[in-house]
């Protein structure tokens, strides 16, 4: 895979991963907004936990896959958000209410939206998962 964004690389592999009910994805290249975001996934228990192996190429994540996903994916243009605007991309990007997240970053660091509400933060949105 070749491709230009590795972060929608990542989603896009995971989300076949789980599709064709595989119990690890690998990903590669490795960079740190990749794991930020898989550590936001797995709190929110989409995902098992992943381990890095280095190597001279970027390096490459194993994924445990615990099938609960049922789609995710990248948001682009990373629209910016408000602290009290989540609502109209929860609309958007998730199937229904208290389903899914949007994780979103913000300046206190990658999180999910409901946390960035209870800490009344804004930051750009960056990709969705339920």
């Amino acid at each position: 895979m070749t491709l230009n964004d590795p972060l929608a690389n990542m989603f896009s592999s995971v989300l076949n991963c789980e599709r064709i009910g595989k119990k690890e994805c690998i990903v590669k290249p490795v960079s740190n907004m990749i794991k930020k975001v898989l550590d936001v996934m797995k709190e929110g228990m989409y995902i098992g936990d992943y381990k890095e192996i280095k190597n001279q190429r970027g390096g490459e994540l194993h994924i445990n896959l615990l099938g609960n996903i049922n789609k995710c994916g990248v948001i682009k243009p990373h629209y910016s958000v408000k602290k009290d605007g989540y609502e109209k991309y929860e609309k958007r990007f998730l199937p229904a209410k208290n389903f899914g997240i949007l994780i979103v970053s913000t300046t206190k660091g990658m999180m999910d939206h409901e946390s960035a509400k209870k800490k009344s933060l804004g930051g750009k949105l960056i990709g969705y998962c339920y």
